[in-house]
Parts: structure tokens; sequence; C-alpha cells
């Protein structure tokens, strides 16, 4: 009996039953009268009406109190597994126990099931999840397909749920299938509008090619759902236990100084090796789950249309966020072996950059050429006239100048040795002169936006279903802009601004250095190679930019071409460039403290880094480096005597 019941039998409450009259039933040994069904109980002997209590007549003729069932609090409806489901629609299969190997610590159990006269088969550590991976295996047997990612994908993820794939199994709801599937390879994740522009598309769909299909199976469009319904309040771990219990975490690494701590934790899910870092192991292991529950479950826990990733039409990779995300942990970890393992006191940054080459499309062939920081300028009277010291000492733009310094090299190896031919980048062009091999791509990492347009509207901000643009700094969006002589930031170009003067700057007048972000939206036109290497070479451009952190696809998209979108008239070979914009799924944690006032740079070939001097754009012995545009210069000159 609960306390409630106790309460109901106090002396008070008994007075209170006996002074009711009517409707009492006889007491019975030690016990307290009752009522008769339907009457109300007083609460304590107040006045107030309670909840009423019905009576239950024992066989010995006197009346007991039935004990109250408590309820429980209805919830959200937890996902049927694949055993739960195919047990539905195949009652009473026989699941069969076909051999169990491994230690007695660590068994592996084989089951398989039979189903419509196909046998199935699924391991696992448990005879529970052997039977549960053969289950799945049967339920993906049901879409006659041969890969049901591509038959969702072809009718548009819009299976109606009377479309007849077999004749006696018409009513299997699509939605069934979804979940248990691996999506295919194929399958880019990211948000494109319908009528094939760059635009982002409000209602979410996925707007895909696919294989033709036949007239009978193509059915009307319907809003895309995700395969699983998007639990609300549980994080990625919760989620991931729910359809795989007993996952187990392991600790990769920990880098990164004390204040800014880097963490690294890893999942093994159906076979399958996923990790993710973040400031603590709990965010590194949600990054880890997230990971998992995109790649096997299709269940992105993130949908919103900016975080995207922005597809380019000249990208050879098949998945997006797969390459941005390998492309990252490429430039990090070639930084941490340069840096004793982020120990060396010039492991301080800001912001880190590097540049990334592909030639295929297996990002395990990718290469990383350079890697660099920084986030400051030369000061104005340090400025040298015979090209002795780096002006701009971005970490985006001390990376583009370390790749102009492997471009010189690639086409100095194909000029001085017909041997070494087939081992450079470069190859004769039919137009004259040299260009990019075609498996040849260039991917760009920055682990923040990059400074100006890109980057001074929030990150986070909405997408907006109104048409007309309301935010309060509207007329600032695609300004033109420029960095602060010596510290950090930027401020917008003014209309009626003079031309900058050498003798002016050496005057006191204020250095105007062009933000990344224009530098960058320029490099999408002219190329990234340089007007020197353009005498030689057809122009090169990124395939992709990706960013650590602040990724906002709306804002990278508007300062990297879509404000320049209506340039006309360009010369032969030139183009506007719209490279793949993408962010990454663990996303770099925020660099807190005090800018250094260095910058670190390294080139493949490089025995170690160079260490320049913001300030100064040199050295601390104030040689010039070998960066600058004098040692570039000469390499040109070199190659133009050897150039046919």
């Amino acid at each position: 009996m609960d306390l409630e019941d106790e309460e109901n039998l106090s002396p008070s409450s008994t007075e209170a039953k006996d002074s009711g009259g009517a409707g009492r039933g006889p007491p019975g040994d030690g016990g307290a009268p009752g009522l008769a069904e339907g009457c109300l109980l007083p609460n304590g002997g107040g006045g107030t009406a309670s909840r009423k209590r019905p009576l239950d007549e024992g066989s010995n003729g006197h009346a007991k109190f039935r004990l109250k069932k408590r309820r429980r609090a209805p919830g959200p409806a937890l996902p049927k597994n694949a055993l739960m489901q195919l047990n539905e629609i195949k009652p009473g299969l026989q699941y069969s126990l076909l051999s169990q190997t491994g230690p007695v610590h660590a068994p592996l159990f084989v089951m398989s099931v039979e189903v419509n006269g196909q046998v199935f088969e699924g391991s696992g550590p448990t005879k529970k999840k052997a039977k549960l991976h053969a289950a799945e295996k049967a339920l993906r047997s049901f879409v006659q397909f041969p890969n049901a990612s591509e038959a969702h994908l072809a009718m548009g993820r819009s299976l109606s749920t009377n479309t007849d794939f077999t004749s006696d199994q018409a009513d299997f709801p699509d939605t069934l299938f979804n979940g248990f599937e691996t999506p295919d390879r194929s399958e880019v994740p990211f948000y494109m509008g319908s009528n094939g522009d760059d635009s982002f598309s409000s209602s979410g769909d996925l707007s895909l090619s696919a294989s033709p299909v036949p007239a009978s199976l193509v059915q009307p469009p319907l809003p895309a759902l995700p395969p699983f319904p998007l639990p609300s309040g549980k994080n990625p771990v919760m989620i991931l236990n729910e359809l795989r219990p007993g996952l187990k975490y392991d600790f990769l690494s920990e880098s990164g100084e004390s204040h800014a701590k880097n963490f690294v934790m890893s999942v093994v899910v159906d076979g399958q090796f996923f990790e993710g870092s973040g400031r603590n192991k709990k965010l590194a292991k949600a990054r880890a789950a997230q990971s998992a529950l995109a790649t096997i479950f299709n269940l992105h826990l993130d949908q919103t249309p900016s975080r995207q990733p922005i597809l380019s039409e000249g990208l050879q990779l098949h998945l997006p966020q797969v390459l941005a995300d390998a492309v990252a942990r490429l430039v990090l970890d070639k930084f941490g072996d340069l840096t004793d393992n982020f120990s060396s006191p010039h492991a301080r940054r800001k912001v880190l950059a590097g540049i990334v080459m592909t030639t295929g499309t297996d990002v395990k062939d990718a290469k990383v050429i350079c890697v660099s920081t920084g986030t400051k300028c030369i000061n104005g009277e340090y400025m040298s006239d015979r090209g002795l010291a780096l002006n701009d000492c971005h970490a985006e733009i001390i990376s583009r100048r370390s790749l102009l310094r492997f471009l010189y090299t690639q086409l100095e190896l194909y000029l001085n040795n017909k041997d070494d031919q087939k081992k450079s980048i470069f190859q004769k062009s039919e137009r004259g002169g040299f260009k990019l091999k075609d498996s040849v791509q260039f991917h760009l990492y920055i682990s923040t936006s990059p400074c100006g347009d890109a980057r001074i509207f929030s990150p986070h901000e909405p997408i907006l279903e109104e048409p007309a643009d309301r935010h309060p700094n509207r007329k600032a969006r695609g300004q033109l802009r420029t960095k602060i002589e010596s510290g950090e930031g930027t401020i917008p170009v003014r209309s009626n601004a003079s031309i900058q003067t050498w003798d002016g700057v050496l005057q006191g007048e204020r250095l105007l250095t062009m933000s990344c972000s224009d530098k960058m939206a320029r490099w999408n036109v002219v190329g990234i190679q340089g007007s020197l290497l353009s005498i030689f070479v057809e122009p090169i451009y990124f395939s992709s930019i990706i960013l650590g952190s602040l990724y906002h696809g709306d804002h990278l998209s508007r300062a990297m071409y879509q404000r320049i979108s209506n340039i006309e008239d360009l010369p032969a070979l030139y183009t506007l460039n719209k490279p793949l914009l993408s962010g990454i799924s663990n996303t770099e944690a925020r660099q807190p403290g005090k800018a250094p006032n260095f910058s670190v740079n390294w080139t493949v070939g490089d025995t170690a880094v160079e260490v320049i001097n913001a300030t100064t754009g040199k050295d601390e012995l104030g040689r010039a480096s070998r960066l600058c545009p004098l040692p570039l210069t000469a390499l040109q000159d070199h190659q133009t005597q050897h150039v046919p």
C-alpha cells in the first residue's frame, strides 16, 4: 500500500467516512471502514472533494481497497529496430545459430534467418546483435532494386505507400527501409535549389540527379523526410546508443595548449571507424556519434541550409563533406607534426590555413602542399621597394604565396629533365604554354572565415523567409573592405578615398591592404598563379574552400563569387570560378587570447617552418622571407631562360 492509501486510512479520514452515513460497508478486522464505489473521499478531513476510490468485494464479504495503479507519463514512441519490424511483416521466423568463434571474453556469433526462401546472415558479439544484423539484411532485400539507396534517390525519396514493388508485398511503407540502409556513396548531403543554380532551397528538398526510372515507378514529389524522426532533446550519443546499444568510445589523443585543448574520441559502429574532436571529451564523443549517424543511418541532425556545403560543378569527389573533413584533418595533422605536437612556442595562432592537393577521386592520395598561420599586416614604415618584405601575413594569403613556390618548382621539374616530366603536375597545353593535369586539384583550408565580407556578418544568422533583406547593416553586404594596419579587423573602403601612394604611406597615411575575402574573390577570376606565372601557365583555380569554423553558406558564397556574378567579357581561359564551399563536421574550437605577432609558413620540401615578424615582414634577424617577391621573381627569371 502506498503513501496515499495510508493517508486515506488515518483517523481523521475514518471519522469523515463514518459521518458520511449511507453507503458504508461493514468494518473489517483491524481495518478501516470502506465507502461504497462511487463515493467521494474528503482530502484529510477538509471540505474539498477528492478522487474517486472504487472498492472491490472480497470472497469473505468484506470490502477491500483497490490499490491505485500509477500510470506512466506518455512519452515519444521509441523507434522499432529491424528485428521488431521484420517480425511484424513475417511473424514466426526462426533464427538459427550457424557458428560461434573467438575467445570466451570476445565471442563472435553468426545467426541466420530464412525469409521468402532466401537465407540472410548476421554477426555480432552477442546472439541478439547477430539476429539484429540478419534482420536488417532481410529488410533491405524487400526493395526490388540492386541498390536500395539508388531506388530512393531515383524517386526523389518520395515513395508512395501504394508503390507496387511486388505483387504480394505491396503495402509496405517505404519509411521502413530507409533507416536500415547505408546511404549510397553518390548521395550528396547538401541543399541546392531545384532550378539548378547555387541558391538554397527553403523547402529542404534534395535536388539530385539519378539514373533513369521507369515511368510506372515515377511518383509525384513529396517533401523529403529523414530516415528516422529527429528526437528532440537528445544528443547524438543518446540517439546512437538507442540504435546500437553498448558502443564503446575510445580516447585517441589530446593536443593544444592548456587554454585551448583539443580532444579526439573514436567509436566503431558496424565495423566502420568514426572519430570526432572538440574542446572536451564529451563534445568529441558527440561529434563522433554525429558522424556515425550521418554515415550509417543517413541521420543529419543539423539540417540548417546555411550550414550545408555548396557544390562545385568541377568537383570530382563524390561526397563534399568527406573531402572537407579529410582536408581539414590533413592540415591540422601536418601543423601538429611541424610544431612538435603543438608544443612549440610557434604553435600559438589565431588562424591556421593550408592547401591540399588531390590527384584523383580518392582522398587517401591527397597531399599537404603548405601550412601557415598569421592574422596581421606589415607596418607602413617597414615596406620594401625591393620586394624584401611580406606585406600581408594573414594565414590564407601566406598559404597562397607558399603554393606559388610549389608551382615554380613543379614547372622547373618539367623544364629541366624530360624524364621527370611525368612527375610534374604540369603538362603541355595545346594553346601553347603549360596547364595543370586534368586530375590535379587544390583545396584551401582556413580554420575560420576569411576577414572582410565573409566574416563581418554573424555565422549564426537565420535564413529569413522574407523576400526583402531587413538586416540593419544590409547595405554593407558585399562591400570592399581593407585591413587595419598592424592590427586585426577590417573597415569599408570609402567611395571618395584617395589613391594610395608610396610616399603618402611613408609620411603617415594609413596603409590600405585588401581584406582576405576581397583577395579570394579576385583569385576566383584571375586565378591563384599570379601575374608572373600567367606568362607561361593557364589560370589555376581552387576546387574547394573549406572553413574550420564560422561557416555560413550565404555569407561565404556572396563574398567569394556572388557579388561579382555579373562580370562579363573575360579574356579566353578566364572564368568566374565557383569552388566547393563547406564547413567541417567537427568545428574547430575558438582560439581565445591575443593574436601572436608572428606568422609561420611551411611548403612541401622545406625542412622546417619559417617564422616571420608580421610587423616588419621579415624574420627575427631582419632577413627576407623565402616567400617575399624577390626570390619568387628570381625563380621566374630562371625559368624564362628554359622555356622553349
